[in-house]
């Protein structure tokens, strides 16, 4: 009983991403750019960046931000 909810947790933030790429495409990608250090630090970029992204149990965002900074 215990391992379906533990199973579920990365592909329901992955869900959650999806759906914002589709919503709103361009303050997604500002907030996964931002976060992944790869855009200045910026005011005008800050409004377009979603906090509701920064959650721990937001699995998949924290791994793709993580990539994109090794990566570059």
């Amino acid at each position: 009983m215990i391992v379906m909810p533990l199973m579920l947790c990365p592909w329901w933030s992955l869900v959650k991403l999806g759906t914002a790429l589709v919503c709103e495409p361009s303050s997604t990608l500002t907030t996964i750019l931002y976060h992944a250090e790869l855009l200045p630090r910026n005011l005008n970029l800050d409004r377009l960046v979603r906090r509701e992204f920064l959650h721990r149990e937001n699995h998949f965002f924290h791994f793709l931000t993580t990539v994109l900074r090794c990566v570059w």
